[in-house]
């Protein structure tokens, strides 16, 4: 089955008294358990096009589908519901919420699906320790590495148990041993959960990880390649 499918989207951004072609008329199919790359240099559409899949920025044409549902034309309000449960986010930046705990954090999410305190504490300390952070759960974001914290991110992300994980920059902000590290744990969580992960990237020690790897450029795409057959 297919986990992501584009259709010829477009986007344009206005800059001055420029038009910008973020998407410039992109179709990409993404199969379940996918573990894909999109690569770019700054401005090249690989954070617009992780955007549109995710449902945070709706192309100007063209049509998205995450697990055979089409999402560019649903209302705000459908749109929350299917990124709540379907599609989990790590961003460069973590975006933890400061005063609570890692544990906190996790919980977060499935709190918000209506999961039982008693659940979420159970699953919140699987997920810890599975992204390798048993012994931490009471720790604040400020008490944590920056590694440490993307865990919480990542924990964070796969908390509702989602079929399609996003990440936009996640090593930016990492050392190179950090880095490896949170791209085995992402390696671990596609190969063991199935989950099917995007990263947008222009870090070369991500891309090589990826089984396939997207090149964009200009809003285009100019490269997709099988790693696996390289």
């Amino acid at each position: 089955m297919t986990a992501v499918r584009c259709v010829d989207l477009c986007k344009t951004y206005c800059q001055g008294d420029q038009d910008i072609k973020a998407l410039d008329h992109v179709s990409i199919e993404i199969a379940e358990s996918g573990f894909v790359c999109l690569s770019a240099p700054s401005g090249g559409g690989k954070t617009t096009l992780l955007n549109a899949i995710g449902g945070l920025d709706i192309p100007d044409s063209g049509e998205v589908y995450v697990a055979g549902q089409r999402i560019d034309n649903l209302s705000k309000g459908a749109l929350a519901e299917l990124r709540l449960r379907q599609i989990g986010f790590v961003f460069q930046a973590y975006n933890l919420i400061p005063v609570l705990t890692a544990r906190e954090n996790v919980e977060f999410v499935m709190q918000v699906q209506g999961v039982a305190a008693a659940d979420r504490h159970e699953k919140s300390t699987a997920i810890l320790k599975e992204v390798g952070l048993e012994g931490l759960e009471d720790r604040r974001p400020a008490e944590m590495s920056g590694g440490q914290q993307q865990r919480v991110a990542v924990a964070r992300a796969i908390a509702s148990k989602p079929s399609l994980v996003l990440a936009d920059e996640p090593t930016a902000n990492l050392d190179s041993k950090t880095s490896d590290e949170l791209m085995e744990l992402f390696t671990h969580l596609n190969e063991h959960h199935k989950t099917t992960f995007v990263i947008a990237t222009h870090d070369r020690r991500v891309m090589k990880y990826a089984r396939r790897l997207i090149r964009m450029l200009d809003g285009r795409i100019v490269d997709d390649i099988d790693q696996r057959a390289a």
